[in-house]
């Protein structure tokens, strides 16, 4: 079983890409499992979403305490709470404009990079990252197929389709060549 935990801020996008992935992963055959929590329901405030990944049905129902996987929407989250169940197994995407260098107080963990605002803004989305961010998710994970996942986010995409694509094969391309994969 994969088990993912994205920690974001309200308004970017973290809930969304959960809803994505998970459709991405059902629609090859996977059983999937998403669920989120989140403080006030306001802009700004912190929110989590978690998916777990399996060829068999899924019948945990408890928080995500050992993560295969992390995705932080935002650079200021990254801090030992977030990490918590992490281990130097564990693929951790932050989006940020620092290198992975730069959080040396993780220095255990495999920590990836990405400024996926600066590839949502080339690609007309302003400061809504998610597309960039799951796209290089998938990249860094092998997983989902490219093309599922950009059906999906056509058909989830609520406006800027051609942009979120765009956006997410970016955020693909980008952590195929961090990964060293052609």
């Amino acid at each position: 079983m994969l088990q993912i935990r994205m920690h974001g801020r309200g308004g970017q996008g973290a809930q969304m890409a959960a809803q994505i992935l998970a459709t991405a992963f059902f629609r090859e055959g996977k059983y999937v499992q998403a669920f989120a929590t989140y403080g006030g329901a306001r802009r700004g405030t912190a929110v989590s979403s978690f998916l777990r990944i399996a060829d068999r049905p899924i019948r945990l129902r408890c928080d995500i305490e050992d993560p295969d996987a992390i995705l932080c929407f935002d650079a200021s989250l990254l801090e030992d709470k977030l990490l918590k169940g992490a281990t130097e197994k564990t693929l951790i995407l932050v989006n940020s404009t620092m290198p992975p260098e730069a959080f040396k107080e993780f220095d255990s963990l495999k920590i990836f990079t990405v400024d996926g605002k600066s590839i949502a803004g080339r690609n007309g989305l302003g400061r809504i990252v998610n597309s960039a961010l799951l796209g290089a998710f998938a990249g860094l994970l092998g997983a989902p197929a490219f093309q599922n996942l950009q059906s999906v986010v056509e058909e989830m995409s609520p406006v800027k389709v051609k942009e979120n694509v765009s956006s997410c094969l970016e955020g693909y391309e980008l952590a195929r060549t961090i990964k060293g994969v052609a």
